[in-house]
């Protein structure tokens, strides 16, 4: 049996609070170091910032100069978008994740269509990889623009686009989570009951679902317009900065998607890994590598989904409690840190099996035809048959 230690998930404990202290620091930093942008270096001509401020993007106020809109914010939004965090950490960060979260999911969905009996749990995988596939796919987008010094060169369809996409494959891959978390305590804690329904068809339909589901909760950030040009710069922006108004149609339209897309998954997957958990470890330390998967998976969800939304949480439930898109930085940050999910995936899901791994090895390097048979993923790492009818009532 292969194993696998955990030691490496407390210092992500430590990590993801430094992260957020560090990005908080740099941002003041650059407003304190930046130049002035206003019109006649003071603040006399800045746009009056609204009492209440989010996190998600810095409201800016429109300015129509030659039939054109323009969206004018004040020199220190313009030092938290400008700043060394956004232009440079940022997009490093997002290339590094790209380079490794794209071969790892397109290289997992290549063995799991191909080389892998299409059980349920096979069902889950392939849409969560594809899924991990395509939020990689659209990172390259976002690096650009953020190398560019947030300036968004593929136009206003695009920008509204890759908005979209970027949380539909996010809140997909949380959604899925959660799918897969329940399919596993089905299977470990109600087996008999789990036969009943649990097949690869019912699997494909739930999976279909999700999809429907992610897509019509992030379909409304394409009604509005989400690019603009800074008033008297070459910068045009995407959904980094939006009109005021515009802010305040979104609020409750992100009370409701981090209560549905985030809130709902978490707490399904908290219930079910808890219960998986506490019946593996039950059975002694033949599950033991079993139970391990199941907390690093809901360890990771936590500590990669969690931040963003709490940010948000906090900011929504509170009146005036950032002025000049100050958290924004903070938020982008933690927006960054999701996408870390992408890489981690695969080497939770996948990459952990040895038969897994051995398949990958002769996919790429062998030529022998092996036949389609399951392999023991995490998600398949479970009780056995013996276990099932020993453990469940009558």
């Amino acid at each position: 049996m292969h194993r696998m230690s955990l030691g490496d998930t407390g210092t992500r404990g430590y990590f993801l609070p430094l992260l957020l202290v560090c990005c908080w620091k740099v941002s003041a930093a650059g407003v304190a170091d930046y130049d002035d942008y206003s019109f006649n270096g003071t603040d006399e001509n800045q746009p009056e910032q609204p009492n209440c401020l989010y996190p998600r993007s810095i409201p800016g106020e429109v300015v129509t100069e030659n039939n054109t809109s323009f969206l004018h914010i004040s020199k220190k939004s313009r030092a938290s978008l400008d700043g060394t965090l956004t232009v440079v950490v940022l997009p490093s960060f997002y290339t590094l994740i790209f380079l490794i979260g794209l071969p790892a999911n397109a290289l997992a969905l290549w063995v799991l269509t191909t080389k892998v009996e299409k059980l349920p749990s096979t069902v889950f995988l392939i849409n969560l990889a594809t899924a991990d596939l395509l939020l990689c796919l659209l990172l390259p987008l976002k690096i650009s623009y953020y190398f560019l010094g947030n300036h968004w060169p593929f136009g206003e369809a695009m920008c509204r686009f890759t908005t979209m996409a970027f949380y539909c494959n996010m809140y997909c891959s949380i959604i899925l989570l959660a799918c897969i978390s329940m399919d596993r305590y089905f299977a470990v804690a109600h087996p008999f009951f789990a036969r009943s329904f649990r097949s690869s068809a019912f699997a494909m339909g739930i999976c279909a679902v999700v999809w429907v589901v992610a897509v019509l909760f992030t379909l409304p950030l394409t009604v509005h317009r989400q690019s603009f040009p800074l008033y008297r710069t070459k910068q045009t922006l995407c959904h980094d900065v939006l009109p005021w108004e515009q802010e305040e149609q979104h609020y409750y339209y992100f009370i409701i998607l981090i209560a549905c897309g985030f809130l709902t998954p978490f707490l399904i997957m908290v219930f079910s890994c808890g219960v998986t958990l506490w019946v593996l470890l039950g059975s002694g330390e033949k599950y033991a590598m079993a139970a391990k998967l199941t907390a690093l998976m809901l360890i990771s969800v936590t500590a990669f989904y969690s931040p963003s939304h709490i940010l948000l949480l906090l900011d929504y439930s509170r009146s005036c409690l950032r002025k000049e898109g100050m958290f924004y930085v903070p938020y982008m940050a933690s927006l960054a840190l999701s996408t870390c999910n992408s890489c981690v995936d695969p080497f939770i899901y996948y990459y952990v099996s040895e038969e897994f791994r051995l398949k990958v090895k002769r996919r790429l390097f062998g030529h022998r035809k092996d036949s389609a048979v399951s392999i023991k993923t995490s998600k398949e790492t479970l009780p056995s048959k013996t276990f099932h009818h020993s453990h469940c009532p009558g």
